[in-house]
């Protein structure tokens, strides 16, 4: 299981890493002012921080108890993912039809988009994470 200062190291990177990659796509995709995107940016990012350690710790501990250990096959990194992704899509749709003043329905299309890009990105990074900074337990036994 990872430690707190572990899981903060991986919150804190994944959301500098996906908003200096967010912001411009998102605003280029969308037509709208780097400013209004990097603001949706890091308010969904401080969201999603919180909501990524919360979410992970309780993702890996019934994981550990079932299973004994966290190691994910490529289908339980693939739930995990979609999971995670809709549970910030519910947090952050109303956010972001005020913040634009847009209607539901295009915000719910960025907010899908957003979401998408994060699903693969998450998916990658987290994936990236775990090979650079495995836990001791995942090691062959020599």
């Amino acid at each position: 299981m990872r430690k707190a200062a572990d899981r903060i190291r991986h919150a804190i990177s994944f959301e500098l890493i996906g908003l200096a990659l967010v912001t411009p796509l998102g605003a280029v995709g969308f037509g709208m002012p780097v400013a209004d995107i990097g603001v949706i940016g890091v308010v969904g990012a401080t969201v999603a921080t919180v909501w990524n350690y919360i979410y992970n710790l309780g993702f890996d501990h019934p994981i550990q108890r079932l299973t004994g250990g966290t190691q994910k096959s490529v289908a339980m990194r693939v739930l995990h993912a979609v999971m995670f992704e809709i549970g910030l899509l519910l947090a952050l749709l109303p956010m972001i039809a005020w913040y634009l003043g847009i209607g539901i329905l295009q915000a719910l299309m960025m907010d899908v988009s957003f979401a998408l890009f994060y699903m693969v990105y998450a998916f990658v990074f987290n994936w990236a994470y775990d090979q650079i900074f495995p836990l001791p337990d995942w090691q062959p036994a020599a």
